[in-house]
């Protein structure tokens, strides 16, 4: 993973919207899966917009596919794919969406008409052919969110809020990419977009007579006008590119969680609410696991300035985690801890290299020539060893194919298999290393693979077995905060809020 251009984050921003420190009046407001797949999450959608209009602000909402709608359009990919019939499990997404059009009242059989047979059309040529191209899963997983808007805006009109639909095709365009050996993946699955000021956008959508414009995550329209995907989770870049082009004076990402935490408060329930973020830090938590957000939302944001408030829809009255630029980060010290699972680890034997020229370069040449991003990396003279984050690739078995031949060019690699990483996320981190001994005995019996201390120094990971994470991240949590009070940047824990809210509903998907 690259590096933030600035060693502690505290570059200064480009003003927003050309207007200072007060930016436009735009708000861009993201509801994840979780936040659109009830009544009771759909009133809350319809009160924030109310409170941001008579804040005198323009909202535009950007949705998520429903709670678990894509994780069934990818099994209806493999079904087809496979040859099997798929008419009982889109009579099933049928009745999952139709169900939430019941209970909020509303009829869409009209979209339901418009989009489904579309789907069934797509399955059944993946059926006969056995073959599914990125270009076709791009198609069938834009469902959920086309879907998913069509129903919330129809309910929001039932309530008298002068909701207007637009397709996130027409809002925001990828950029060419590079041709490589699997420009495809990437091009369609993995697509980005430029988050330049957009005037005519900016315009164009002013002049809609609307309270709130209602979008879609996730989606984008490529070059030749074809349907392209932003990577799984890619909602929440939507909603910052969406951001950035229109100048908006802040953008707020509304999922089950208020805000982002030291640890995964769904497994340490300890972990404590982080008040306040730089962007570089954030950027840190978000790369390094934190699954709140979306690593490649920061960026444009950053850029640009704009605050980004994390909130919660089942605890809208908690005030979540404001991320922002921070010129003074206080004393150096350790935020929080974060983990990811399923890296994939590969280890690269290279003996014949001893004070040979250009080996690092020649090894992650292969990485690039097949559009793959490197995360860590750690070298000797005989041995490259790095991961792969599958959030950030398409790792699919040609992938990995490709890789393995290419880099046999070079020496031995070994495909070690699935690896977690526990990192440690703060500010300075090179001037609080002596005080991390007692927490690195937590290693001891630990499989190590790989140490890397971040260049940005906000970040010391260590790459473990998989099933290792479960059992570190609480005892390093535990150590680092048991005797740490609330105070400006650190708010309550998650056992405190869900006391106050008198409510015990699991935390998910976090870190």
């Amino acid at each position: 993973m690259a590096d933030p251009p600035s060693q502690h984050g505290t570059e200064a921003p480009t003003p927003r919207n050309g207007s200072g420190d007060d930016g436009g009046d735009w708000v861009v407001l993201k509801f994840g899966g979780t936040s659109v797949s009830s009544v009771e999450r759909w009133r809350t959608i319809a009160d924030q917009i109310r409170r941001r209009r008579r804040e005198g602000l323009r909202p535009l909402v950007v949705c998520s596919a429903l709670s678990q709608v894509s994780n069934q359009l990818e099994g209806l990919l493999s079904q087809a794919a496979a040859g099997e019939d798929v008419g009982s499990r889109v009579e099933r997404l049928r009745e999952t969406h139709r169900g939430l059009a019941a209970a909020l009242g509303v009829d869409v059989e009209e979209a339901f008409e418009e989009l489904l047979p579309e789907l069934e059309r797509v399955l059944l040529g993946i059926t006969l052919t056995h073959e599914v191209t990125p270009r076709l899963r791009a198609r069938v997983l834009s469902t959920g969110e086309l879907l998913s808007t069509r129903i919330g805006v129809a309910w929001l009109q039932s309530q008298g809020v002068r909701a207007v639909w637009q397709d996130a095709r027409e809002l925001l365009e990828a950029e060419p990419e590079p041709q490589t050996a699997v420009s495809e993946e990437r091009q369609f699955l993995s697509a980005t977009c430029s988050d330049d000021l957009d005037p005519a956008l900016e315009a164009r959508l002013r002049a809609l007579d609307a309270d709130v414009i209602v979008t879609q995550g996730f989606l984008a329209r490529g070059p030749d006008g074809e349907t392209v995907l932003l990577g799984r989770g890619g909602s929440d870049t939507s909603a910052a590119y969406l951001a950035a082009r229109l100048g908006a004076r802040r953008l707020e990402i509304w999922t089950d969680v208020p805000g982002l935490f030291s640890a995964n408060p769904g497994r340490v329930p300890e972990a404590r609410l982080l008040r306040r973020l730089g962007y570089a830090e954030a950027s840190e938590f978000a790369g390094r696991g934190a699954k709140i957000l979306h690593p490649r939302c920061l960026g444009p944001v950053r850029r640009h300035g704009i605050p980004l408030h994390v909130r919660c829809t089942r605890w809208p009255e908690v005030e979540g985690t404001v991320i922002e630029d921070r010129r003074a980060h206080g004393h150096p010290g350790i935020l929080g801890i974060a983990s990811r699972t399923d890296l994939e680890l590969v280890s690269m034997d290279v003996e014949a290299s001893w004070q040979q020229v250009g080996v690092i370069a020649d090894v992650t040449g292969c990485f690039k020539r097949l559009g793959l991003s490197v995360d860590l990396l750690a070298s000797s003279q005989s041995n490259v060893t790095l991961t792969l984050d599958p959030s950030a690739n398409e790792l699919s078995e040609p992938v990995i194919d490709a890789l393995r031949q290419e880099l046999s060019e070079i020496g031995t690699p070994h495909f070690e298999g699935a690896a977690a990483s526990v990192s440690l996320v703060g500010t300075s981190i090179a001037d609080v290393l002596h005080e991390l001994g007692p927490l690195l005995e937590n290693f001891e019996h630990e499989n190590v693979h790989l140490v890397s201390h971040a260049s940005n120094d906000l970040s010391f990971t260590v790459v473990v077995d998989q099933k290792a994470a479960d059992q570190l991240v609480p005892a390093l949590h535990g150590k680092l905060f048991a005797s740490r009070q609330a105070d400006g940047d650190l708010g309550p824990t998650w056992q405190e809020l869900e006391a106050q809210a008198g409510r015990a509903e699991p935390a998910r998907g976090v870190h």
